[in-house]
C-alpha cells in the first residue's frame, strides 16, 4: 500500500502533538473521522496515557484506528469478541517485535522521563534525543500493513 501515513504522523508529531495524536489523526482519511475529532479523542493517550508512562500512546492508537475500522458494537458474539482481542494483540505483537515493548517508561528507559502532568516544551533538544517519532512511524507502518493485508469488510 503505497500511503503518506507514516509520513503524516510523523510531521503530525514534529508539529508538537501527541504520539497518541500523531498516529490516530493521520488515519483519519481512513476512518472517516473528522480530523479535529480524532485530535480530541486521542489527545489523553500521549505519554503513556496522560504521561503515566503506561501503554505507548502510539499502540493506543493503533488499537483506535482497529476499533473504528474493525470493532464491535453492542451486539457481538464471544468468537468475534475473541476475534477482535487476537487482532489487538496481534499489533502490539508487531510494535514488539520491532521495539522489545509496548511500555512507555521502557520506550524510554535511560532517558530522564517523568511522569508529572506538565508536558515537556518541543524544543530542538527534545526532538534530538527522544526516540518516540520512531514509534510514531512505527505504528503507522504496521496499521498500513494490516489495513492493507485485512481488507475493512462493507458491513463495518
Amino acid at each position: 500500500m503505497a500511503s503518506d501515513h507514516a509520513e503524516k504522523a510523523c510531521a503530525l508529531f514534529a508539529g508538537g502533538l501527541n504520539c497518541a495524536q500523531s498516529v490516530f489523526a493521520a488515519f483519519s482519511d481512513v476512518t472517516g473521522m473528522d480530523e479535529e475529532l480524532a485530535l480530541r479523542l486521542s489527545s489523553s493517550f500521549g505519554g503513556g496515557m496522560g504521561r503515566m508512562r503506561e501503554v505507548c500512546g502510539t499502540c493506543s492508537a493503533m488499537f483506535m484506528v482497529a476499533g473504528v475500522l474493525y470493532g464491535l458494537g453492542g451486539s457481538y458474539t464471544h468468537e468475534e469478541k475473541a476475534e477482535h482481542y487476537r487482532r489487538i494483540q496481534e499489533l502490539a505483537a508487531l510494535f514488539r517485535e520491532k521495539h522489545d515493548t509496548i511500555i512507555c517508561s521502557e520506550l524510554l528507559k535511560g532517558l530522564k522521563v517523568t511522569s508529572t502532568p506538565e508536558p515537556e516544551r518541543r524544543t530542538e533538544q527534545y526532538y534530538k534525543v527522544r526516540p518516540c517519532v520512531k514509534f510514531v512511524r512505527t505504528a503507522a507502518e504496521i496499521l498500513d500493513r494490516y489495513i492493507e493485508e485485512h481488507p475493512v469488510t462493507a458491513e463495518k
